[in-house]
């Protein structure tokens, strides 16, 4: 149904990943994904040890037979992150499709996931910083725009415009993502000239995301104004779901309190008691505009299943307008 670079690079029926997402983006959420012909990417940095994130890619593996894919961070974070025990993990255990985001391209690792044999894909949000990723030997890029949950960068470009500059600047694939919930989006991406699609915030309320069921109701609730920017005042610039905690943190940004200020707020001990407990303001989580299409909880496979179908359809209406 769609074969593009992508899903032919990385063995999956769709081209659709699940965008990675701190405490959530577990082996149990990943394999789903991977299982229901999209790929679901595992978040190296919720584990703490190297032999907690073997763990979690040996119980990935144990769940799916499909491809999936491992996340670097390179994030500014409180906890140091041993992306380098994290890379001798994931080629020890044959992972082979990568994913790298930060501040900063992945000079320092491209190098040695590609001689162990690894399709890597780097996620950032402008132009400049595609094509560094594609001189690095990228195999593929993500670019998000500003309408995106989570980290947006500091260039607040949106999707639509985004998409066709980067893909017009690079040779490799692009995946694109930012505000998109649904299969109308997924064949606007496509009709970019972007070959596969990123979604992160549709499938925060699916029955295997490891949220409370208070926050999927919440979000079920919310619409494409329920979030707002954090962290711009550190350079870190997050769209999150807007909560108490987003707003105390806004608050807390327009004091000049800076990194240290801000630490009681935004560690991610809140974030993780928020997702366990059900505790709608004890932390932030990451959000994107595209929250307002989501109507109720499902399971991934139905959520994708739905997002393919409404692409198909959007497909067709756009061939009877093109008449």
């Amino acid at each position: 149904m769609f074969k593009t670079r992508v899903t032919e690079i990385l063995g999956i029926k769709y081209p659709i990943l699940g965008g990675t997402m701190m405490w959530l983006s577990v082996p149990k959420f990943v394999a789903a994904l991977s299982n229901a012909g999209a790929i679901g990417i595992l978040a190296s940095a919720t584990f703490q040890t190297k032999e907690d994130f073997r763990e979690a890619v040996r119980e990935t593996k144990s769940l799916t037979d499909k491809p999936f894919a491992v996340n670097l961070n390179m994030f500014p974070g409180l906890r140091p992150i041993p992306n380098d025990e994290y890379i001798e993990v994931l080629l020890d255990e044959g992972v082979r499709v990568v994913e790298t985001s930060g501040h900063k391209a992945p000079e320092d690792m491209i190098g040695v996931l590609k001689e162990g044999g690894c399709v890597c894909m780097h996620k950032c949000v402008g132009v400049r910083y595609a094509k560094k990723a594609e001189s690095l030997g990228v195999d593929i890029v993500t670019v998000v725009g500003w309408e995106n949950g989570g980290a947006t960068g500091v260039l607040d470009v949106a999707t639509l415009p985004l998409v066709p500059r980067v893909v017009d600047n690079v040779k490799i694939p692009v995946i694109a993502g930012g505000g998109v919930g649904d299969g109308r989006g997924l064949i606007a991406v496509l009709m970019l000239g972007a070959e596969g699609v990123i979604m992160g915030t549709r499938f925060l309320a699916t029955e295997e995301c490891p949220l409370h069921p208070k926050v999927k109701e919440a979000l079920v609730n919310a619409n494409e104004t329920d979030t707002t920017l954090i962290l711009r005042s550190i350079g870190n610039t997050h769209r999150v779901w807007k909560n108490r905690m987003a707003e105390r943190i806004a608050a807390e940004e327009e004091k000049n309190v800076g990194l240290e200020g801000l630490i009681p707020f935004i560690k991610g001990e809140n974030n993780k008691k928020m997702f366990e407990f059900g505790d709608l303001d004890m932390g932030t989580l990451a959000c994107g505009q595209a929250v307002g299409m989501t109507e109720k909880v499902q399971t991934v496979a139905e959520v994708i299943e739905g997002i393919v179908q409404q692409a198909v359809e959007a497909k067709k209406r756009l061939e009877g307008l093109l008449q």
